[in-house]
């Protein structure tokens, strides 16, 4: 038996970590980064809650193993403090919790380095099949997924830092172990994907889309919006003049009526004028939007 529910392991390759060096500070701060977004996003599978503080984890423990000798590989064993939360008449120990806690993970530190995940085609699909034989696992909402991204983001650039600091190391990569699978997260860690986090502009053109908002941060005015003209979830801040309480309101009943789809609730589409956030490659990042509103504009 496994003596672990799930394992996520983190390598670094290339430059002198093929020497098996690396800079002591810069995998230092990469193992809190690793610890840190394994936390948040195993506390919301389990708990149906987003936490900012990764010592606040719930219903799991996180082991670190010791690193592979001749590599620099660091791997993070994961058991789930019970069961209880779902129906395991028919599943093999926590195998389908195990899958889930992935999915999860995957769609966070993918959507975050650029590359989108399908929601429908990965949560999604995995519930229809573990629903089929009789397997009810905890709800994990787009949304939640989303916010997590955003308690995520300084985390997920300190995994990168062995890259981009002392450049120890040219290329992260993290997989996953569950039973005898091995599965590797989409995304990898490069020079590239760090300066897809940090390094962005605002383009003076001036586009009219719509969308449903999917998530919202009222502290931050930042949230992410399926936007129907680049068929995924496209972040987006509000820009200073938007940030009233008259358009408040539409913004949140997008987002609940985003919240409630499974419930047959209709979609609230908002539409409005912003400009294009840009990496420094050119991948759309997000969107300053400058004019809101429930109808149509000017332009569209």
């Amino acid at each position: 038996m496994a003596r672990f529910d799930i394992e996520f392991e983190l390598s670094y390759t290339g430059a002198t970590s093929e020497e098996h060096e690396i800079d002591f500070y810069d995998v230092s701060r990469a193992l809190l980064g690793f610890q840190r977004t394994l936390a948040l996003s195993t506390h919301l599978v389990l708990n149906d809650q987003v936490i900012t503080q990764a010592p606040s984890l719930r219903g799991a423990k996180i082991h670190a193993l010791p690193a592979e000798d001749g590599s620099w590989k660091f791997t993070a064993g994961i058991i789930f403090a019970g069961t209880a939360l779902y129906n395991l008449a028919t599943a093999p120990s926590n195998t389908p919790l195990g899958h889930l806690v992935f999915s999860a993970y995957d769609y966070v530190i993918s959507e975050s380095l650029g590359f989108h995940v399908d929601y429908d085609k990965s949560l999604g699909q995995l519930y229809e099949e573990y629903h089929a034989q009789e397997v009810e696992l905890p709800q994990v909402r787009e949304a939640q997924l989303d916010s997590v991204i955003e308690k995520c983001s300084t985390a997920i650039i300190e995994i990168h830092r062995p890259i981009f600091k002392t450049e120890t190391a040219n290329f992260a990569e993290i997989t996953t172990i569950i039973g005898n699978e091995r599965r590797p997260v989409r995304s990898t860690f490069s020079r590239d994907s760090y300066e897809y986090l940090t390094e962005e502009f605002v383009e003076e053109d001036l586009y009219y889309l719509s969308g449903f908002v999917s998530s919202y941060n009222s502290n931050t005015y930042k949230g992410r919006m399926y936007v129907k003209a680049e068929q995924r979830p496209i972040p987006f801040i509000l820009s200073e003049n938007v940030r009233k309480a008259e358009n408040i309101p539409l913004i949140i009943d997008s987002l609940k009526a985003s919240a409630l789809r499974n419930y047959q609730v209709p979609p609230i589409e908002v539409y409005f004028s912003a400009q294009k956030i840009k990496s420094k490659t050119g991948h759309l990042k997000g969107y300053v939007i400058l004019a809101i509103s429930p109808r149509p504009m000017v332009g569209q």
